[in-house]
């Protein structure tokens, strides 16, 4: 007989409490190195943001020459002329970030809110689902409402903060995050079996 899905929760619930407690060392020091890395942002926002626009646009224009590179093998797939419009698209985008980082800084920081939104509604989400096994659920749903202001702050600011917010927020973002994980894990370890 097929298990209910309150117990298939629960279960599910076990497991990730079991591997929080058994790997709740590599958990800490991912959120200690996050904590480091988020206070150099928050200390550097203009080197932080230049940093993230420079990586964006890394990862746009490598994205575009790998999908471009891979369809001229594929010549005959169907969308052929779309695809490669759409990968010459990529590659022009993060050509330009590359060139030219601070104007993408405006779009960049639109894109920013989003992500904050939706990792802060994500983590509520997450606390919510992991209040019974996971003591530390408080940090997570905390992070999550850090999240949520840190959006609307930048949203406010939009366009003058764009220049040094990418690099702020991301910063405090990566502080409390990788605390939320440091107290997970420190939490975790002292989890009893069962």
């Amino acid at each position: 007989m097929p298990e209910e899905p309150s117990q298939q929760f629960e279960k599910l619930q076990h497991e990730v409490a079991a591997a929080m407690r058994e790997h709740w060392k590599m958990v800490l020091a991912q959120g200690v190195v996050m904590i480091v890395l988020g206070l150099l942002a928050v200390l550097l926002p203009n080197i932080a943001t230049l940093a993230v626009e420079i990586l964006v646009g890394s990862l746009f224009l490598a994205a575009g020459l790998m999908r471009l590179i891979t369809l001229m093998r594929c010549r005959s797939a169907p969308g052929f002329g779309w695809s490669v419009a759409l990968a010459a698209l990529s590659a022009l985008l993060g050509a330009v970030l590359l060139v030219q980082p601070m104007r993408g800084t405006l779009t960049l920081t639109m894109v920013l809110i989003a992500f904050f939104a939706a990792e802060g509604i994500a983590s509520i989400i997450i606390a919510f689902k992991i209040h019974r096994p996971m003591r530390s659920w408080l940090w997570t749903l905390g992070s999550g409402v850090v999240d949520l202001v840190l959006a609307y702050l930048i949203w406010r600011g939009w366009p003058a903060s764009a220049a040094w917010a990418i690099g702020l927020l991301v910063g405090i973002n990566m502080c409390f995050l990788g605390t939320s994980l440091a107290m997970m894990a420190l939490a975790a370890r002292n989890t009893p079996n069962g």
